[in-house]
């Protein structure tokens, strides 16, 4: 079916995004590269996130995906714009995505469980207020079930007030369903497309864009909950499964087991796979933890307590594995990490991204803060600034830190551009995050400089032991019971 089989309504020539982060502005670019005869505008009220995106430099862009600055090079100026015009944009579109954040509420009914959906509901009166004729208005923020009932009702009661009998609206789900480090290649070969909805036209007219890169088979069409809900439960089950494996890996390194032996034989059954079977340090980004959170708050709403209770504990199994690596490097370092040097080796939640939201380095880190450890961190993608303000400036960085008591003490940390700076006069180096460049490291000239007895803490599996070389230091790796 091609656009010219659609009622005049449903004629898409221009797209509208509102907001610029990670989901909004691949999305967007992707289309922009697949589809050359849709003009695109992605707005957001940041300028400095839009002055990013329209920077000369791709390598300046906002967000780093593989992929993405060659996708952005060959679109922006073309049929893809960044601007922070988000009425004039809304005017001009045909259909409008919300893209925008939906963080967990920090206070009020829900508080630390809810999704906020204030700026969701501020799209949704400013699509109400600027659009003309008829608009098609997409969710593609994770969202909580029956939001799609809210944003009707907003722009219906805003139309109203208006008394606009020229403006109409249809209201789609399309959950996004990418992984941060692939989420260029998930966006041109995805596992499936989601689109819930009411209006057949409506949903046949967003197919109809996919369409131009995915076969319809991959399409799915349902109602609009089971959309909103699908997306959750997707993020939900993709937790669970690394919340399990990562139990496991505690009760490996009790019994004498390994949990990567463990891992290949579970993912070798067909009816599992082996997806999401690695052990870590647990799972972080903007998506697990906030959707799973606001599985248990929907699920306590409609007093389904047994139901909250069982995905809550995957949760507690996270945020448990990842005190228990930390208590695990103060045991190993004879209890007293106090003014000691740990080189800590990956900040992002996961390779291949700037991320660091939910970064299980984060919290890791705070607790060997809180034992007066002196952390030496690095990441090749996030910026000193962002682990700075991921760690709040609650402990002194040591370029800034003029009171020599503090320093002494210990409970600070520095950010180092140079991986072999983070091994230099340290007790300990922990690999928090799988980078590449982590896993061709020269062991045996690095921990040369380490004090002795030092400690490689290994929680992604990055060091193959039989290429290790080194007379100087020990290796602990998570889920390895077997002693060398």
């Amino acid at each position: 079916m091609v656009q010219g089989d659609y009622p005049k309504r449903f004629m898409i020539k221009n797209i509208c995004c509102i907001g610029a982060g990670y989901v909004g502005g691949p999305t967007m670019s992707v289309i922009a590269d697949r589809c050359p005869h849709l003009n695109i505008n992605v707005v957001d009220l940041n300028k400095k996130r839009i002055e990013a995106w329209n920077s000369k430099d791709l390598n300046k862009l906002p967000i780093f995906e593989p992929g993405l600055d060659e996708v952005v090079g060959n679109t922006r100026g073309k049929n893809l714009f960044f601007s922070t015009n988000v009425g004039e944009s809304i005017k001009k579109a045909d259909m409008v995505f919300i893209s925008v954040n939906t963080p967990t509420k920090s206070r009020g009914i829900g508080s630390g469980e809810a999704s906020d959906l204030s700026w969701v509901e501020s799209c949704a009166r400013d699509v109400a207020k600027y659009a003309e004729g008829h608009t098609i208005v997409i969710e593609k923020s994770t969202l909580p079930v029956k939001t799609a009932a809210t944003i009707k009702s907003i722009l219906n009661s805003v139309k109203n007030s208006f008394k606009d009998t020229e403006k109409s609206f249809a209201v789609l789900s399309n959950p996004e369903f990418l992984a941060e480090g692939t989420a260029i290649s998930d966006l041109k070969n995805p596992d499936r497309v989601l689109i819930g909805g009411e209006d057949h036209d409506a949903i046949e007219a967003l197919a109809n864009i996919y369409k131009s890169w995915i076969v319809d088979e991959k399409i799915i069409r349902t109602n609009l909950w089971s959309s909103e809900l699908s997306k959750l439960a997707a993020n939900a089950f993709l937790a669970q499964r690394v919340s399990s494996i990562n139990s496991l890996s505690a009760f490996c390194e009790e019994t004498g087991a390994n949990i990567y032996e463990v891992s290949k034989a579970i993912g070798l059954d067909n009816r599992i796979g082996d997806k999401f079977l690695k052990a870590g340090p647990g799972f972080g980004g903007s998506c697990f933890k906030k959707d799973i959170l606001n599985l248990v708050y929907l699920s306590r709403s409609l007093g389904l307590d047994e139901v909250a209770d069982y995905w809550e504990s995957v949760l507690q199994i996270n945020n448990w594995q990842q005190k228990r690596i930390y208590k695990k490097i103060v045991s190993t370092l004879f209890g007293n990490i106090s003014n000691k040097q740990i080189g800590i080796l990956g900040f992002a939640f996961k390779s291949n991204t700037n991320d660091f939201r939910e970064s299980p380095a984060i919290s890791i880190c705070r607790d060997l803060l809180e034992e007066r450890a002196i952390l030496k961190i690095h990441d090749p993608k996030v910026e000193a600034k962002d682990i700075e303000k991921a760690l709040e400036n609650e402990f002194s960085d040591i370029d800034n830190c003029n009171n020599k008591k503090s320093r002494d003490q210990g409970g600070y940390f520095v950010v180092e551009k140079e991986i072999e700076k983070t091994f230099y006069n340290s007790h300990a180096v922990v690999i928090l995050t799988e980078w590449e460049e982590y896993k061709i490291i020269d062991w045996e000239n690095f921990t040369k400089n380490m004090i002795a007895p030092s400690w490689i803490f290994d929680t992604r599996n990055v060091i193959d032991e039989s290429d290790f070389k080194s007379n100087n230091c020990n290796i602990w790796k998570i889920g390895n019971g077997i002693k060398n």
